[in-house]
């Protein structure tokens, strides 16, 4: 196809239709459309936007690129949750296989890294031996036997988004509020979900800056998805500060499990009980938050979410031993340097996007397209906001692949904290529901 009039009418501020969205991503999956052109049309929506009826047809037509999820009849609701991306954000991990111990299926299908956020692909390929290709069949057995299964896009499932998503990445149009919609719902409509929850981050180390920017994209994710048929509720959350004390892909998944077992951290806690609650609500499984909330502790205490982490992981591949193994390690990174407090006071800042571009620059985030994760540098043992710090006070911890890098690591985490003599106000980690 001619691509270049698309380009241009989108350039100029002029609606599409839904034809030519459909005809453009069809073309472009083929190898029609070149990336350079691709990048053009992604920029030009970053500016011009795509009003609702484009945004629709761009989603379902992504969402069609590729083989769409057929589950058998089954009294267990197929759900999932979604996040925005943010730095520490490794919720999804313990979440999939405590919603499949409260009797849901989870077809979870994630994304890798974009930016400074970090992705479940990375988190769970630094596992050894996992494998996150599924293939639709064998997702859709896995989350019939197990009740969940968490892979990524393959070349017949979703490849629309697949391609547009590594391109975002590196073309600077990542902030989006309609390709962001239409890359997380072509993803999660793909699934055949009855039920979806979203975690919508703003601040310093989200797509989306403002809480007001955050509630317009949570509108327009729940609004399509509720139009498409499923039951969707957003949650916003606060992205100023990392989630949990780790962020980089092994220490994200070291983190997860402590969860499961009842040792994590209080915010990532928080927001896996929140989504779990929710789901059970939505889907009618309870009848509203508080005792779905005491539903879910139950759950967690009983240890099966544990024990559903061993056979997700296994069913994925994973060398079980190693993965114990693994876990035991107080590292795996060749370098380890504290990060030591040179001033004294309260801790009234930890800013999520400094972490964020530390454990990029360390290797584990991606600077292009081609970039090859380092799964085992990032940084733990943070200090967040509240706590109080003396001098030579650990503030956090950097994992990395060489000194010099642990070197200039650490003088750049320094940078990440403000301090005072008074502790910061207690700030939500969920501000609103929609």
């Amino acid at each position: 196809m001619n691509f270049l009039p698309l380009i241009e009418a989108k350039r100029d501020g002029h609606p599409l239709d839904t034809a030519q969205i459909q005809q453009a991503i069809t073309a472009y999956v083929a190898g029609n459309i070149p990336d350079y052109q691709m990048s053009a049309f992604l920029m030009a929506i970053f500016f011009r936007g795509l009003n609702a009826s484009e945004t629709r047809a761009l989603t379902l037509a992504m969402r069609d690129s590729g083989e769409v999820l057929k589950f058998p009849a089954d009294p267990r609701p197929i759900v999932d949750k979604h996040s925005t991306g943010g730095v520490g954000d490794k919720v999804s991990l313990p979440l999939a296989p405590l919603l499949a111990c409260l009797g849901f299926r989870v077809p979870m299908i994630s994304g890798r890294g974009l930016g400074i956020t970090g992705g479940t692909l990375d988190k769970l390929e630094s596992i050894p031996g996992l494998t996150t290709q599924l293939g639709p069949e064998r997702l859709i057995a896995q989350t019939q036997q197990l009740g969940v299964a968490m892979g990524g896009q393959t070349a017949n499932m979703i490849p629309a988004d697949k391609l547009l998503y590594a391109l975002r990445d590196v073309t600077a149009t990542v902030p989006s509020i309609p390709l962001i919609t239409a890359s997380i719902l072509s993803k999660k409509l793909a699934e055949g979900l009855g039920a979806l929850v979203m975690e919508v981050k703003f601040g310093t180390a989200a797509f989306m800056p403002s809480r007001d920017a955050a509630r317009d994209l949570a509108w327009s994710i729940v609004s399509l998805a509720i139009e498409c048929g499923v039951i969707t509720r957003a949650l916003l959350v606060d992205m100023n500060t990392p989630h949990g004390r780790a962020a980089g892909n092994w220490l994200e998944v070291k983190e997860a499990v402590r969860c499961l077992e009842g040792k994590g951290p209080a915010d990532v806690l928080a927001l896996v009980t929140e989504c779990a609650a929710s789901l059970l609500v939505q889907t009618g499984k309870s009848p509203d938050l508080a005792p779905a909330r005491q539903t879910v502790a139950a759950c967690l205490a009983s240890g099966a979410p544990r024990r559903k982490w061993g056979e997700l992981i296994a069913a994925q591949g994973a060398d079980l031993a190693a993965f114990q193994a693994k876990l035991q390690l107080d590292h795996t990174a060749p370098v380890v340097r504290e990060c030591r407090a040179e001033t004294e006071g309260f801790i009234v800042r930890c800013d999520a996007r400094v972490i964020g571009e530390i454990v990029r620059d360390l290797g584990g985030g991606r600077m292009t397209k081609a970039s090859v994760i380092q799964p085992e540098v990032g940084i733990d043992s943070l200090l967040k906001p509240g706590e109080e710090a003396r001098l030579g006070t650990v503030l956090g911890r950097v994992h990395a692949n060489t000194a010099a890098q642990a070197e200039a690591a650490c003088a750049q985490l320094q940078t990440a904290f403000g301090f005072a003599r008074l502790p910061p106000p207690e700030q939500p980690l969920i501000v609103e529901s929609l």
